[in-house]
């Protein structure tokens, strides 16, 4: 069965894309622990980030610094936290969370965010990203 990763990957299930290439899609977590929470997967279903071969893993970092620095733009946050815990969805990501101190990573405080709010914050990162 596939993960809702892999279901949002192929439009099965809407989501708030802010960059896509042909190996990797990054979309707003519904349940961000600040606005502007980022997941950044392969397109490639594999259950754990660290079993990613080095090429990917090293490509999708690659592929996240424009997105961190765009999300850092339009939050104006002090910096983007990266993160790998990968327990809630069996397929490997990257969570970029806005933030100004280590309080900011804190997974507990995540809360679900409007369709609305996800689709302005999803437009202003992709309008930095377009520059």
């Amino acid at each position: 069965m596939p993960s809702i990763f892999t279901r949002i990957i192929r439009g099965e299930i809407p989501s708030h894309r802010v960059a896509e290439s042909e190996a990797f899609l990054a979309f707003l977590d519904i349940r961000p622990i600040r606005p502007g929470h980022t997941l950044v997967v392969p397109k490639m279903e594999v259950d754990q980030f660290f079993r990613l071969d080095d090429g990917i893993l090293a490509d999708i970092m690659r592929f996240a610094k424009p997105i961190a620095l765009a999300i850092q733009e339009v939050t104006g946050a002090e910096r983007v936290g990266a993160a790998v815990a990968g327990f809630d969805v069996p397929h490997a990501h990257l969570h970029l969370i806005p933030a100004d101190s280590m309080r900011d990573l804190d997974f507990s405080r995540q809360a679900a965010a409007s369709p609305e709010e996800l689709a302005a914050m999803a437009a202003e990162i992709r309008e930095v990203l377009g520059r």
